[in-house]
């Protein structure tokens, strides 16, 4: 493919956001929650920062534990104006603390097709795929996004909040198999998302036009306000934009850049606001190892008869069968925002339990996600969720919540 300038990516150089951010306390506006469920609570001295984190400080950011690490869960603006920002014109996140792992080598791609869901055998250079990362029983270790650089090179995007089980997983079995290298990268570079209907202009006003060459879920090399850096045209917000990647040393300079031109600082906060609009799930809340990717909704993403693929064997056993409950999207019609945990019920029976949910300011709208009794995941199904005691009306919802027009 050609990339950013009509550059070859034949050779390329080089989720998780917090939950539940809202107070549903009746007459009040929703507002940040300081406990947010999934955070950190670790000392100050024991906290990664990332290379932004003093424009962090700076511009006022509440910075808050994270996956280990010092991260602003919102700005001054707030969580529902960086929110708005997003959706109507665009807004950059720091996503530094997200793993980055390259694999090199002439055995990298094969290894990559015995853990990875995806058909990494089968990418191409410069285009990436989202899978799950599953164990030998089929339990999702991790969810992420595969980047093939070139023929014996790929880079793998995952979690901060799960780096270790991911590299427990990982790094055994690729010193089993000949002719892989394993390098962590995510400490020499950084990473900043650009999302938003306007993110592509801005970019491509700070990169000569080149970032339009770049189409969707692929990634090449990119020199943006001229700092160089990885440019994947991928998110998790529901809206286009980048994942831009320069080396640590210049990932201040380049968020500059692009507040300088209009793009919005934005928080963990928010980030997990969009993304849940955007029906799109957060590992250790909506999917953890304890779930198989065919009730997470996930059985597009799986190869399960790809050779040598470790999961394989256990992944094809839980398809001959239909799992008994499945991830559903659930609208709340009844005043109340679903939080992680809440039982779900139906006809005074427990049938599931909520696994996310907050209040979406693009819908003025109570929204969640939650796990269910199959038979109950049809759109339109009325059920009560049960917050604090009682019940309040919802309705099964088919995901996304939000969906952008262009």
């Amino acid at each position: 493919m050609a990339g950013s300038g009509g550059r070859s990516t034949s050779a390329l150089t080089i989720q998780n956001s917090p939950v539940n951010c809202y107070d549903e306390s009746p007459g009040n506006v929703p507002v940040p929650d300081p406990e947010l469920p999934g955070l950190n609570h670790l000392p100050e001295s024991a906290l990664k920062k990332t290379p932004l984190y003093d424009i962090h400080v700076a511009s006022g950011g509440r910075m808050v534990p994270f996956g280990g690490w010092d991260m602003p869960v919102q700005y001054p603006a707030g969580i529902i104006a960086e929110t708005s920002s997003v959706r109507q014109n665009c807004g950059i996140f720091d996503v530094s603390h997200m793993g980055r792992v390259e694999f090199t080598g002439p055995g990298a791609i094969s290894f990559l097709d015995t853990v990875l869901s995806a058909d990494v055998a089968a990418l191409k250079s410069g285009r990436s795929k989202y899978h799950v990362i599953c164990n030998e029983q089929g339990g999702i270790i991790d969810d992420a996004i595969v980047y093939r650089l070139d023929e014996e090179r790929c880079l793998l995007v995952v979690n901060a909040g799960n780096f270790n089980a991911d590299m427990d997983w990982l790094l055994p079995k690729s010193k089993a198999h000949n002719g892989v290298t394993v390098t962590d990268i995510t400490g020499r570079t950084g990473m900043i998302a650009i999302q938003g209907p306007n993110a592509m202009a801005l970019v491509d006003g700070l990169s000569g036009g080149a970032s339009s060459g770049i189409r969707r879920v692929r990634i090449a090399e990119l020199e943006v306000s001229g700092i160089p850096c990885m440019a994947a045209r991928t998110g998790y917000t529901g809206e286009d934009g980048f994942e831009l990647m320069p080396t640590a040393d210049r990932a201040e300079e380049l968020w500059i850049a692009l507040k300088g031109a209009g793009a919005a600082e934005c928080g963990l906060g928010s980030r997990d606001v969009l993304r849940l609009e955007a029906g799109l799930m957060l590992h250790g809340n909506d999917m953890t190892v304890e779930n198989n990717p065919y009730e997470a909704g996930l059985s597009w993403t799986l190869n399960n008869d790809k050779p040598g693929y470790i999961p394989g064997t256990a992944l094809r056993k839980i398809a001959e069968s239909d799992t008994e409950r499945v991830i559903t999207g659930i609208r709340m019609t009844g005043r109340a925002i679903p939080r992680h945990g809440m039982a779900i019920f139906k006809d005074e029976k427990n049938v599931g339990i909520i696994t996310s949910g907050t209040h979406s300011p693009t819908l003025d709208a109570d929204i969640g996600m939650g796990y269910v009794a199959r038979q109950l995941a049809v759109p339109g199904t009325e059920l009560e969720i049960d917050v604090r005691g009682r019940r309040v009306g919802a309705q099964v919802v088919e995901l996304p919540f939000y969906k952008r027009t262009n």
